[in-house]
C-alpha cells in the first residue's frame, strides 16, 4: 500500500524565530523585519510554546493611534482594543497557541489551518516544547514531486500489490500530477479501490482510471471505468 502520507516533520522548518513572553513591542517588530516573518511563537522557560504573536496582533497599535474607539467598536473588538495598549508579547499574543505535533499527517495539519483560519502552526512535542513550524507553503511542497517519482510510487505501492497478475500490463502515466491508469484488470470491483489508493499518494492532483475488465465471477462483455 502507499508509502505516504507524509507527516509534518517531513516538511516543517526546524529553525524557528521566536520571542520570549516579556519581549517588548518594538523588539517584536524589529525581529519580524529582520527575519522577514509575519508571525512568531512566544516561548517561556526553556522553549515551551504559550502563544503566537503576528502582524495582525500588532496592527491595532497603529489603527487606534490618536483616536478613541467608539463604545460600539470597543464592545465589538474588545481583543483588538486591548492589544492597542499592549507593550509585551505576553499581552499581544494569541493564546493558547494553535499547534500541531510532528507526527501529524499533512492532511491533519491542513485541516487544522482551515478550521482555525491560521497560516502557520508551531510544531511541538508531547510536553509543548517547540520543534519547528509548518506553514501553508510547506504543506504544498508535496506537489513539487516529479511526475516520474509519483508514477514509480503508484506502480510499486498500488498497481503491483492490487493487480499482481495484470500489473505488468497496466500503464501508469502522470502529467502535472494527474495520474492516468490504462489497461485490462481481472476484477473491475478493484478499480474504485485503486483510485482511492492513488489519490492517497502525496503529490497526486487527480486520477483518471481508463481501465477495462469484468466483475469478478461474471461472464459477459467487458466494462470500462
Amino acid at each position: 500500500m502507499p508509502e505516504t502520507p507524509h507527516i509534518v516533520s517531513d516538511v516543517m522548518t526546524r529553525t524557528v524565530v521566536a520571542v520570549g513572553r516579556d519581549a517588548p513591542f518594538k523588539e517584536i517588530v524589529r525581529t519580524m523585519e529582520q527575519w522577514k516573518v509575519s508571525a512568531m511563537p512566544v516561548l517561556e522557560g526553556d522553549g515551551r510554546v504559550i502563544g503566537v504573536v503576528s502582524e495582525a496582533d500588532l496592527l491595532p497599535k497603529e489603527e487606534f493611534r490618536g483616536s478613541e474607539p467608539s463604545l460600539f467598536e470597543q464592545s465589538r473588538r474588545l481583543s483588538d482594543v486591548a492589544k492597542a495598549g499592549a507593550v509585551t508579547a505576553e499581552d499581544l499574543m494569541s493564546a493558547p497557541a494553535i499547534t500541531v505535533h510532528a507526527d501529524a499527517t499533512l492532511a491533519q495539519a491542513a485541516r487544522i489551518m482551515a478550521v482555525r483560519r491560521v497560516k502557520r502552526l508551531p510544531v511541538i512535542d508531547d510536553v509543548g516544547m517547540l520543534q519547528g513550524i509548518v506553514s501553508r507553503a510547506d504543506l504544498l511542497k508535496v506537489f513539487l514531486r516529479s511526475d516520474e517519482e509519483i508514477a514509480e510510487e503508484v506502480r510499486r505501492t498500488v498497481v503491483s500489490p492490487l493487480f499482481p497478475a495484470a500489473g505488468h500490463a497496466l500503464q501508469v502515466d502522470v502529467h502535472e500530477g494527474v495520474v492516468t491508469l490504462r489497461g485490462h484488470v481481472g476484477d473491475t470491483s478493484l478499480i474504485p479501490v485503486a483510485v482511492r489508493l492513488v489519490h492517497a499518494v502525496e503529490g497526486v492532483v487527480d486520477v483518471e482510471p481508463l481501465l477495462t475488465g469484468r466483475p469478478a465471477g461474471q461472464d459477459g462483455p467487458e466494462t470500462a471505468q
